[in-house]
């Protein structure tokens, strides 16, 4: 099941003209915050219905979260996998009928007419297909990150964005991390001038292996095991690693210049061909380096001391946010924060909430898939960068073409 270019899109040029994309946030532009047009399903009992793609375990998880809000009802599910969706259907009472199974059977559940908006916790090399299926369907989208494994993919995100405002839709990218308040005044007081002139910065995303099961090398379970698959998950420095990159990418608010760096596999986990370890250096305009080192596997030292944290070092003082952690700032404008030990969920949660009021508010900006995409370009810059050990510019992976073929020939459809 080769994907092509085409597939995902024909403009190797911007992603996002940034000042067409700041002006579009403003409230100034009164078309993109209008009567909200969503009522389908939603007519009978006034709650947002719903269809769940991906019925894995955070999928099943996000789809009960849906379900314990109370604006949302949960009516259709899809996945490859009969037991994923005959599990999920069952707890959350969704009849066998609507229940859709094989490679295609999003496309079935996008077929329910009832259905207002889509939740797409499928593998990372599905975002970008389902996502425009879904903006072509006249849905909502509620997606996780990241939202491509190549830059192909990211191109067609960005363009169902821009399409899905028009259209008068929302797409909506989860991260947890940018709902989090002691995240959100840290980043804040930065961008005040906390730290003075940045001088550099490093990024950790330190953690153990996943308990993946070995067995025959199948389509079928390669895409059981998708999470260590290089081309089903876009590596661990795009699946796992964007969360810190989307960190970073918020407090500095452009892009890097460039990328370089190496990599590898310790081989410590036998299943898939991600690379289990990155250390890549991001250089910043004004001559900012920031170094960023991710290992995935066990060690034996303690897997969480260096997990999801972001450090900015300047004139003035020291930041440093830590997902699950600590945010705060040291220095001449000290900021003791707190802990967002509760992120993990607390995140989601308002995620979802926030969502169902951009539905109901009419509200079309869809200002989530720009630093979404954005994000996923630095995490796949650093990715390249590792790869081919060499300098990757932000240029040149704007332009890429490269597509990652999941190779799923022979998987039902």
């Amino acid at each position: 099941m080769k994907k092509s270019a085409e597939t995902h899109g024909r403009d190797s040029g911007e992603f996002f003209s940034r000042r067409a994309f700041v002006s579009r946030s403003t409230a100034a532009l009164s078309g993109l915050i209008a009567a909200p047009h969503w009522v389908r399903g939603a007519a009978a009992n006034g709650k947002i219905a719903v269809g769940l793609i991906g019925c894995g375990s955070r999928g099943a998880w996000i789809g009960g979260l849906f379900k314990e809000h109370g604006g949302y009802e949960v009516t259709a599910c899809a996945d490859y996998f009969q037991d994923k969706v005959d599990a999920f259907g069952e707890k959350h009472g969704i009849a066998a009928a609507r229940r859709f199974t094989g490679l295609n059977g999003y496309q079935r559940l996008l077929e329910c007419k009832d259905l207002d908006a889509v939740i797409i916790k499928s593998p990372p090399c599905f975002h970008p297909q389902q996502i425009a299926a879904a903006v072509d369907a006249g849905k909502h989208v509620y997606t996780a990150k990241p939202v491509s494994v190549d830059v192909p993919g990211c191109r067609t995100v960005a363009e169902s964005g821009k399409k899905a405002t028009k259209n008068k839709q929302v797409v909506f990218v989860d991260f947890q991390h940018r709902t989090d308040p002691f995240f959100q005044e840290t980043v804040k007081r930065l961008h005040e001038g906390a730290l003075g002139r940045i001088t550099f910065g490093e990024v950790f995303n330190h953690s153990g292996e996943f308990g993946a099961k070995a067995g025959p090398d199948t389509p079928e379970t390669r895409l059981k095991n998708w999470l260590c698959y290089k081309a089903l998950s876009g590596d661990y420095m795009v699946e796992i690693n964007i969360h810190t990159i989307d960190m970073m990418h918020w407090m500095f608010q452009k892009p890097p210049l460039s990328a370089i760096g190496s990599g590898g596999r310790t081989g410590k986990n036998p299943v898939g061909d991600n690379w289990d370890h990155f250390g890549i250096l991001y250089q910043y305009a004004d001559n900012v380096p920031v170094t960023f080192t991710s290992k995935r596997y066990n060690d034996g030292v303690g897997e969480l001391d260096k997990h999801q944290i972001v450090e900015l070092y300047g004139t003035d003082g020291r930041l440093q946010t830590r997902y699950g952690g600590k945010c705060m700032i040291l220095g001449k404008h000290l900021y003791k924060g707190g802990k967002t030990t509760t992120l993990y969920r607390d995140g989601a949660v308002s995620n979802i909430a926030t969502f169902h009021t951009l539905i109901t508010s009419g509200d079309y900006r869809n200002s989530t898939v720009e630093y979404g995409v954005e994000s996923n370009l630095i995490a796949i810059m650093g990715r390249k960068a590792g790869y081919e050990k060499r300098l990757v510019t932000w240029d040149e992976i704007q332009k890429s073409d490269e597509v990652m073929d999941p190779q799923l020939d022979g998987l039902k459809a």
